[in-house]
């Protein structure tokens, strides 16, 4: 007991370390863990988050599916690089390149068993797994049902299904927009989220709103941009071009601030239309849902 408590307590001091050591350390501790992987520095830094959300998986009594998802994740990451390292032909030391050419083996008979284990489960992240990736169909009703009973709060998620109503339901597209801008700041934010909100709006017919999410894509990333062309969705309205500019800066503000939920702005954008906006402002080209 005081072993395995000594190896949980350590991980706390050690995921703030360096990876190599950190990883050094689980292997060291937990070998079974490791032995399938490659023993050389091909890799590393795959190998290194393959083994610590082993470690994690390992002591959680109950893993969510989150951390099954990020296994997934990281396996297939793995994989991957470690395919493109088993092509490179030692010429020295030939036992490294077998050594890589199994460990490739290895991951991928672990990924497809991971795969086939979580075939068909309710969790979010795992149906959002199956459906980006193997394009299974029956996921991606999971995900769409939990979505709408407010069962994901995942920026993540929400963003990837946001892209998927993206063709089907842009309203839609559009709330789950602004739901991810809501629970993001700078750090974890996005840019083209805003690029999306330009899309629903524009496809709803609200051209003053594609300006305006587009505008504030720009601030945000300092993209160069054809200013004929933003203006040619205002009817080459230079006014409404300065007033929308203006809301666009504010909005990038709220938002890499993480204070765009409950804002006075993120308010006025999911109650106001670009009808409303015509009626308040006669100047505007009239537009509407």
């Amino acid at each position: 007991m005081f072993t395995s408590f000594a190896v949980v307590a350590g991980s706390f001091v050690l995921f703030g370390c360096d990876n190599d050591r950190n990883s050094d350390m689980i292997c060291k501790n937990n070998p079974e863990l490791c032995e399938d992987l490659h023993k050389d520095s091909w890799c590393r830094y795959e190998k290194g988050d393959l083994i610590r959300q082993r470690f994690i998986l390992k002591t959680t009594p109950d893993p969510t599916g989150k951390q099954i998802y990020d296994q997934l994740r990281f396996l297939e990451v793995y994989s991957k690089c470690i395919e493109l390292a088993s092509g490179v032909q030692h010429k020295v030391n030939v036992q490294r390149t077998n050594d890589r050419l199994r460990a490739f083996g290895v991951s991928v008979q672990n990924l497809e068993e991971l795969q086939e284990s979580t075939k068909g489960s309710q969790d979010p992240y795992l149906a959002y797994y199956h459906w980006s990736r193997l394009d299974d169909a029956k996921s991606l009703s999971v995900l769409i049902n939990a979505e709408k009973e407010g069962r994901i709060s995942d920026p993540e998620l929400l963003s990837k299904l946001a892209i998927y109503y993206l063709k089907t339901d842009a309203a839609r597209a559009k709330k789950l927009y602004l739901d991810v801008l809501g629970m993001v700041d700078e750090k974890h934010l996005d840019p083209d989220w805003l690029l999306g909100l330009a899309t629903a709006s524009r496809t709803l017919g609200d051209l003053e709103g594609s300006y305006l999410y587009s505008r504030a894509n720009i601030v945000l990333t300092s993209q160069s941009v054809n200013e004929a062309q933003m203006l040619a969705l205002l009817a080459g309205d230079k006014t409404k071009a300065e007033s929308l500019d203006s809301e666009a800066e504010q909005l990038a503000k709220a938002v890499i601030s993480g204070n765009f939920a409950g804002s006075a702005i993120e308010k006025r954008l999911r109650s106001e239309p670009a009808t409303e906006r015509a009626k308040t402002e006669p100047v505007a080209p009239s537009t509407s849902h």
